[in-house]
């Protein structure tokens, strides 16, 4: 039996260490007498709520053995096993006080992790380690296990909880905030954080009553406390974070400065404009108002914030008035919340305008006694921003410059006008000019006092009729108007003045006499003077009263264009009779009367003739005293045909032109001639004119003649048109010479207007055109014709006729050729 014991002790122990491996899971306590090995104690700490891993060192020291079981013992009462020799599950097992939150890890490092740690798992736990071969270990290990605390409150100075944000206060006010804890084993440190450093600390103080407090005192909150974060933390392991909270300070803060932003243009009246005003510091952001002098002004201001709420600025859109200049334009910066932290900024309107120009006489001049020959000065006083930098000077709208021999003298401020007279009175302006502008001034009226003078310098023919009134108008210009006017009668009898009843006053400075000559000895020169308060007119107005007569017939007619649908025509009046005298033209075709126009002036333009019409124009003049003698004269309008010809006529024509254009040539040139040769023949038939035109008009035409520098009888050396028909007449082409100037070319005047006119003859062939001359055209735009006119010639105040034939030379014939008639 002993040998069998001894040979297997292995078995022997095997069976020892599984009884009491089952007595102590059973519940058991070893025997007094069995003892183990003093161990060293591990410390493991948990955070309660969080996982703890209990470590226990299952490796063996002997290669060949092998781990039998683990045992956890919590103060030495079994809690978990670990049966190596049994497979699945059931090598697990566990004491219902963990309620399955342990679990036995056997990979190196093996250990048992508790799930969920509740403070109750705070202990000293020990596990037994059995082998096969190596004895029993054992392992001491205290877990503790820690309670956090609860988050970190914080209470403002009135005991109320303060979330987030903390405030307002009022800028230089002072703040406490306390951070409460509650909780928590051990007790937690708490501290107070400002951007990452430590501001205050308050160590942990275990006492009963389980609540940690740590005040935040600021004595005075300056500008450097906007905003600021602090943050209370609270901790009592290295396991886990701080616990922590955070509050911002908010602070009502005054604004420090308002500035109003300068701009680069100046401030113009009258002109949009745009000024900014800035504040600078406010929290909340300021309220701007603008000011005009203590009054708050009513345009609308656009207000904008910068990101950060710094700084604010207002927009102030309004349209500065000239009462503005020179005000006081306040910008103000308000808190909203806070009293008493207005602050302003002030600047003076410094306006740019147009000048305001005020105008005036000199001071000492009185404008209602100022005469022709005194001195006259003008002052100019111009307001303007910037300073003009011109002024100029009207009168009646017309630009004045500086001339002193004229008595002229302009400066910036004064105008001087010496020995003024009546020419320079009426409307004077000055105008200013700076960079906005021009500025003039209303004008001012210059009155220059000066007797009356005649409107009309000639002496104006009246023509009155025996026993029939007559209305002489006399008129003179004169300031101030003349209310007193004279009348005289001056002919063989003498001077008489006419009686003051039979004239009247007519309107300003005009009267009018109506006057009825009873015998032939009431005819003579009638002289008006006008009186004023500057005297008696000096030069009286004069007029020829006369016999009224019928007019003088119409001289010199022509037609200055003609085409092929219309004509003008103008000719030279005689003698109107001393009356109002209207002109008449009648045209005709064959028997019919196509046109009757009258006309004011010898002129008219004759349209919707037709082409190609031969047509006989009849002129007379008439006035009250009956007609004038007629005058005729016969035009032909153009034919379309022959329009297109002169519209080719500047072409050169070649040497191998078409038969065609020569056989038309020849047949017009027959035509024209027999045409011209008719009217020639016709105009033989009609008996001579008479004229009767007083010698006074007669003498007028020979000045008009006289003064002319082109005479319209100056002949033609090289190509004479004219050839007088005497007694060595010769009509062979190579006996032409010039003609003898006809005896009445010194009476008669050219006519008034006249143009030159391709369908001139006057300009064309530059020849006079002497009165009563009938023009007659060809279709071809070319006149061929007989002019015979009635001369008059002044002998001894009587008239003699005179005949005269002359010669046209005709283009569309042969160069060799000339028609005489």
């Amino acid at each position: 039996m002993e040998g069998s014991f001894h040979a297997s002790p292995t078995r022997v122990l095997s069976l020892w260490t599984l009884l009491l491996g089952c007595c102590n899971i059973a519940g058991l306590r070893p025997t007094p007498s069995v003892t183990a090995e003093s161990l060293d104690i591990g410390k493991v700490s948990a955070v309660s709520g969080g996982d703890a891993t209990l470590p226990c060192d299952t490796r063996s020291t002997q290669a060949s053995d092998t781990l039998l079981l683990v045992v956890w013992y919590k103060n030495d009462v079994p809690l978990y096993s670990f049966d190596t020799r049994n497979k699945g599950p059931t090598a697990h097992w566990a004491d219902d006080v963990l309620g399955g939150r342990a679990r036995w890890h056997s990979a190196t490092p093996s250990s048992l992790r508790i799930r969920d740690v509740i403070p109750t798992d705070r202990a000293m736990y020990r596990c037994r380690v059995d082998f096969k071969i190596s004895p029993t270990r054992n392992h001491r290990i205290l877990l503790d296990v820690i309670e956090l605390p609860e988050k970190p409150k914080i209470f403002d100075e009135f005991d109320k909880e303060v979330v987030g944000v903390a405030g307002p206060y009022i800028e230089d006010t002072s703040l406490k905030l306390t951070c409460v804890v509650s909780g928590g084993k051990p007790m937690p440190r708490i501290r107070w954080w400002r951007d990452d450093k430590v501001i205050a600390t308050l160590a942990p103080v275990d006492d009963e009553s389980r609540l940690s407090l740590l005040e935040l005192r600021i004595p005075k909150l300056s500008r450097d406390f906007f905003e600021a974060v602090y943050t209370c933390t609270a901790d009592n392991t290295v396991l886990v974070p701080p616990l922590r909270v955070n509050v911002q300070i908010q602070i009502y803060l005054r604004p420090l400065f308002v500035e109003i932003l300068a701009r680069e243009q100046p401030l113009s009246v009258g002109q949009a404009a745009e000024l900014a005003c800035k504040a600078v510091g406010a929290r909340p952001p300021a309220v701007i108002t603008w000011w005009m002098d203590d009054r708050q002004m009513s345009v609308a201001a656009i207000q904008k914030n910068s990101d950060d709420k710094n700084e604010t600025v207002s927009f102030l859109r309004w349209t500065p008035r000239m009462d503005q200049d020179g005000r006081t334009l306040t910008c103000r910066a308000a808190h909203v919340k806070l009293e008493h932290t207005t602050i302003e900024t002030s600047v003076t309107l410094n306006l740019h305008y147009v000048p305001i120009v005020t105008l005036q006489l000199g001071s000492k001049m009185n404008p209602n006694d100022i005469e022709e020959g005194d001195d006259v000065y003008f002052e100019c006083m111009v307001r303007s921003n910037p300073p003009a930098y011109k002024v100029v000077w009207e009168h009646n709208g017309q630009i004045m410059t500086h001339n002193q021999r004229a008595g002229v003298i302009a400066g910036s401020a004064n105008l001087a006008l010496q020995g003024v007279n009546r020419s320079q009175a009426g409307k004077y302006a000055c105008t200013a000019s700076n960079v906005e502008g021009d500025g003039k001034s209303l004008p001012v009226n210059l009155q220059v006092i000066y007797k009356p003078v005649c409107l009309a310098n000639a002496v104006a023919i009246v023509g009155a009729a025996l026993n029939e009134p007559t209305k002489v108008t006399c008129e003179v210009d004169a300031f101030p108007p003349p209310k007193n006017f004279q009348w005289t009668l001056n002919n063989s009898m003498g001077t008489s003045e006419i009686e003051p009843e039979k004239f009247i006053l007519n309107g300003v400075g005009r009267s009018v006499l109506f006057y009825t000559p009873a015998s032939e000895k009431d005819y003579g020169s009638l002289a008006c003077r006008a009186t004023n308060l500057a005297g008696q007119q000096v030069e009286p107005c004069r007029y020829s009263l006369l016999p009224a007569v019928r007019p003088d017939p119409l001289a010199n007619c022509s037609a200055v264009n003609l085409t092929d649908d219309s004509a003008e025509i103008r000719c030279v009046s005689g003698y109107d009779g001393g009356l109002q005298t209207s002109y008449f033209v009648e045209v005709w075709e064959s028997k019919i009367l196509v046109a009757n126009v009258s006309t004011a002036l010898p002129a008219w333009i004759l349209r919707g003739l037709g082409s190609g019409k031969s047509l006989r124009l009849v002129f007379y003049a008439a006035n009250a005293r009956g007609r004038s003698e007629t005058v005729v004269m016969r035009i032909n309008t153009l034919t379309r045909l022959a329009l297109h010809t002169e519209a080719k006529s500047g072409k050169t024509v070649g040497v191998d032109a078409s038969w065609a254009l020569g056989v038309i040539a020849g047949i017009a040139g027959t035509l024209v001639a027999i045409v011209v040769i008719a009217l020639v023949a016709r105009r033989r038939q009609h008996p001579p004119m008479q004229y009767e035109a007083p010698m006074q008009t007669v003498k007028a035409y020979k000045g008009t003649i006289q003064s002319t520098n082109h005479s319209p009888v100056q002949p033609d050396d090289k190509n004479p048109d004219v050839v007088p028909l005497g007694k060595d007449f010769n009509s062979a082409r190579d006996l032409e010479r010039p003609p003898e100037p006809p005896p009445y070319g010194a009476v008669m005047s050219p006519p008034v207007g006249s143009s030159r006119s391709s369908n001139s003859l006057h300009h064309h062939d530059m020849r006079p055109v002497t009165p009563h001359t009938p023009i007659t055209p060809a279709s071809d735009g070319h006149s061929i014709g007989t002019l015979a006119e009635d001369r008059r010639s002044v002998t001894s105040g009587t008239f003699s006729r005179r005949r005269e034939v002359v010669t046209t030379r005709t283009p569309l014939l042969a160069n060799a050729r000339e028609s005489c008639v």
